[in-house]
């Protein structure tokens, strides 16, 4: 927890550098396949700084991460079995040194793809749950790579949209607000608009 606290330190220590475009860039796009912090901090901290910047700040994470899942994917599809369908070196280093990515966690999400496809790929990248493991899981069990980009954008660009709308409309003193409530409020509208299309499937 220590590690993981002196990482978050160090994101936000870039909201006060003249590089913090360039950092949010490389770090949405590192969090898409491998680094366990989330760039809504950096985002959120930068666009505190200068609200005038609010949706190009938001354009460049969305860009970052969208690419930084292609990566991912492309992770998962070239390099994470060897020729004997066993898992590769660079599989159990994720497994053994990224949190949040288990071996247990990668064969439930296969299970997902296979029933909810599209939502799975939305749901991961528009809430707090580790989003690298649903890029390089895609990869790894070639779901359609056109949906799973259409799927990136769409959740990508609304949720980081939306946090820097919200900084951006009501400034510092919504900031405690989305740190304590938003993750929660993600969650609850995608279920509720999954929850919504499962509906409409078993009426219609």
């Amino acid at each position: 927890m220590k590690i993981l606290k002196n990482l978050y330190d160090w994101v936000l220590s870039w909201a006060n550098s003249k590089y913090g475009g360039v950092a949010l860039f490389i770090l949405a796009f590192a969090e898409s396949s491998f680094f366990p912090i989330p760039p809504d901090a950096l985002l959120i901290a930068l666009v505190l700084g200068s609200q005038t910047k609010a949706f190009k700040f938001a354009t460049n994470c969305t860009i970052a991460s969208v690419l930084g899942a292609i990566a991912g994917y492309l992770i998962g599809y070239f390099i994470w079995w060897n020729t004997d369908s066993q898992f590769s070196s660079l599989a159990m280093f994720f497994f053994n040194n990224i949190p949040g990515f288990t071996e247990a966690l990668f064969y439930k999400v296969k299970g997902l793809y296979d029933e909810w496809n599209f939502w799975v790929v939305f749901t991961a990248g528009f809430t707090p749950i580790p989003y690298k493991v649903f890029t390089v899981s895609g990869g790894a069990f070639q779901v359609n790579f056109v949906m799973f980009i259409i799927a990136s954008i769409i959740s990508r660009g609304a949720r980081f949209f939306l946090v820097a709308f919200l900084i951006w409309k009501f400034g510092p003193q919504i900031k405690v607000f989305i740190d304590k409530y938003f993750n929660l409020l993600a969650i609850g509208f995608t279920v509720l608009l999954i929850g919504g299309f499962v509906l409409i499937k078993y009426l219609i």
